[in-house]
């Protein structure tokens, strides 16, 4: 073979690898596309870092999520999120903002129902991958704070977290790739540049 040749064929067989990585990328890329359209976060978000700010932020988590009672039970999906929290909007609002009051406090507080960029981030054994995801999202006051975020369905502001891998929720595959993240670290950290580079 001559060296002209060798050099080809080393050329091809370097596109075919880089075509088989690109390929497997793409397609766990659309993985995690196709995963986080199947859940519904809740984001609340603190007027301050201050300890006082960051305690509210807690007690108006816990209004809300009483007020939405059904709403927050596992039972409303990411699709299903405009159509039926929007609703219960200014109900979720009102006791937020009553919870303050009742604590000396007079931020405001908004909610909406929207679509908002995560990175990847870790739930107890569940590790969800960088993206957008449909979102409730409670801001208090100037919403400068740190956060507090769950995931409402599946369940995982729910004392049943651990199931949330399931098959009543996910194929085995999903499941797999939720709860084994060390598996799949090149792979979420790709995910997450790409999803940045996107936002």
């Amino acid at each position: 073979m001559s060296k002209g040749m060798s050099t080809a064929a080393l050329r091809i067989a370097s596109a075919c690898f880089c075509c088989c990585i690109l390929l497997n990328i793409t397609a766990f890329y659309a993985r995690c596309e196709n995963l986080r359209g199947q859940f519904l976060r809740l984001h609340v978000i603190a007027a301050s870092d201050t300890a006082e700010d960051q305690r509210l932020k807690l007690k108006v988590r816990d209004a809300v999520l009483t007020a939405g009672g059904e709403l927050f039970d596992g039972s409303v999906t990411a699709a299903e999120a405009e159509e039926k929290i929007r609703p219960a909007i200014p109900v979720l609002q009102e006791a937020a903002e009553q919870v303050l009051r009742a604590n000396g406090c007079e931020d405001t507080v908004i909610v909406t129902v929207q679509q908002e960029y995560f990175t990847t981030r870790q739930y107890g054994e569940i590790t969800l991958p960088a993206g957008v995801y449909e979102a409730v999202k409670v801001v208090i006051g100037e919403g400068v704070g740190q956060n507090w975020w769950c995931v409402m369905f599946p369940p995982l502001c729910l004392p049943a977290a651990e199931a949330v891998a399931s098959e009543d929720y996910f194929s085995q595959e999903d499941a797999d790739l939720l709860r084994q993240p060390v598996k799949y670290r090149a792979k979420l950290k790709i995910v997450e540049w790409i999803e940045q580079l996107l936002s």
